[in-house]
């Protein structure tokens, strides 16, 4: 079982993977370089999918006991 500040720093890398993915799309979507957009969206949800999965191994392992 991973500590609880070890789901706190997935949570927070993800988070911070995805504010920047987010604006790298929007760059990329005004610059025209809408081969890029679809890449940098899917790495975001990538990112946004394991922000979700790492809340609910801390909240069980906050609220398990």
């Amino acid at each position: 079982m991973m500590p609880k500040k070890g789901w706190w720093a997935i949570i927070f890398v993800s988070l911070a993977v995805n504010v920047v993915m987010l604006h790298w799309t929007v760059e990329a979507f005004y610059g025209l370089e809408y081969e890029h957009v679809f890449t940098y969206t899917v790495v975001a949800l990538v990112s946004v999918a394991i922000s979700f999965f790492a809340y609910l191994g801390w909240r069980k392992a906050e609220y398990g006991k």
